[in-house]
């Protein structure tokens, strides 16, 4: 659902059925003097954007809901898989200089760690990283599972949960990504990951959409 900018005669449409709803689309069409047909487009973009409802054999009505409404339901409905983005993974034994290297190469800013068998078992960020570096160690002889944040420390998610919940606990416990995860008999498999870039796409797509 998008929230749209409406033009005049979605206007005057809304205004007929805030006072005369529910009230059908032949009755609507006959108040602006035109033909159900060329109404079509209308109803079905306000019914479609929230605006309207419809009932069979009953007709329209008006929802109540601004525009601030609807865009807040649009954005509570919103799940992690509609815009998480795919993980980037490294093994527990590979060393800092390795992980340092791939997240350069893949401009990201937080790994999640796995172990053998592809299951979670750790975070590194950018800052785990950087400290590891300040240090007078063998980058190259430090394993990383020595230096990342480890399981039960580790905030996820999964691919229906809500795209709001999650973002408020980015910003609670000041993250900037988190791994999305299916649970296994085994552990927790990473499928995917949350991110403030994620979230920023998100703003501008539905931004996008109100001035499409």
């Amino acid at each position: 659902m998008s929230i749209i900018e409406l033009n005049k005669r979605q206007e005057q449409i809304i205004q007929i059925v805030k006072e005369h709803g529910p009230i059908t689309g032949e009755a609507i069409a006959d108040k602006l003097n035109l033909t159900r047909a060329t109404l079509r487009p209308d109803l079905a973009i306000l019914t479609m954007a929230g605006y309207l409802d419809a009932r069979p054999r009953v007709g329209y009505f008006y929802t109540g809901k601004t525009g601030g409404q609807l865009l807040s339901e649009t954005i509570k409905k919103l799940r992690i898989q509609d815009c998480q983005s795919l993980p980037v993974v490294v093994d527990k034994n590979v060393s800092v200089y390795d992980a340092i290297c791939t997240m350069f190469l893949e401009d990201i800013g937080t790994l999640f760690i796995v172990d053998q068998n592809a299951l979670l078992v750790g975070v590194v960020s950018r800052k785990d990283l950087l400290r590891a570096s300040m240090g007078n160690q063998d980058l190259t002889s430090v394993p990383v599972n020595i230096i990342m944040t480890r399981m039960p420390n580790i905030t996820t998610c999964q691919k229906d949960d809500s795209l709001y919940d999650v973002a408020k606990k980015l910003i609670e416990k000041q993250i900037d990504a988190m791994p999305v995860v299916k649970e296994t008999e085994k552990g927790l498999e990473v499928i995917g990951r949350l991110t403030k870039t994620n979230l920023t796409k998100v703003l501008v797509d539905l931004v996008e959409d109100e001035l499409l």
